[in-house]
C-alpha cells in the first residue's frame, strides 16, 4: 500500500507561483506513476499533470500547459508540481495520487488511479 501526504497548499495571488509537494512511502518510488490532480466543489476531480517511471516522461493538461511543472526526487520518494503564473481558475484543491502501472493511458480519468493522498487547497485571488 502505498502512502501519499501532500504539503505546500496555501493562498496566493494571481500571478503568483507555488509549488506542492507529495512524500510516498510503502512502495519503490521508482516504479510508480504519478500525478496530481485537482478539484472544486460540484465538479470532478481533473487531471493536472502526470509523470512516468519510464523516462520521466511527462503529461499536461492543456488548462496547465507552459504554467505548471510536474518533477520528482527519487531519492527523497517526493514528486512535486511547480505552478507559476497562477490564476483564479487554479483554485482548487490539489490530490496527489499513484498506480502501478507505467504507461500513461488515460490519465486524466480518477479511476485509473489506485492511491491518492489527502489533499492540499490552494486558494487563488485575483
Amino acid at each position: 500500500q502505498v502512502q501519499l501526504v501532500e504539503s505546500g497548499g496555501g493562498s496566493v495571488q494571481a500571478g503568483g507561483s507555488l509549488r506542492l509537494s507529495c512524500a510516498t512511502s510503502g512502495l519503490p518510488f521508482s516504479s510508480l506513476f504519478m500525478g496530481w490532480f485537482r478539484q472544486v466543489p460540484g465538479k470532478e476531480r481533473e487531471g493536472v499533470a502526470a509523470i512516468s517511471p519510464i523516462g520521466g516522461r511527462t503529461y499536461y493538461a492543456d488548462s496547465v500547459k507552459g504554467r505548471f511543472t510536474i518533477s520528482q526526487d527519487s531519492a527523497k520518494n517526493t514528486l512535486y508540481l511547480q505552478m507559476d503564473l497562477l490564476k483564479p481558475e487554479d483554485s482548487a484543491m490539489y490530490y496527489c495520487a499513484a498506480d502501478f502501472r507505467p504507461g500513461p493511458g488515460t490519465w486524466q480519468q480518477s479511476g485509473r488511479w489506485v492511491s491518492w493522498g489527502q489533499g492540499t487547497q490552494v486558494p487563488v485571488s485575483s
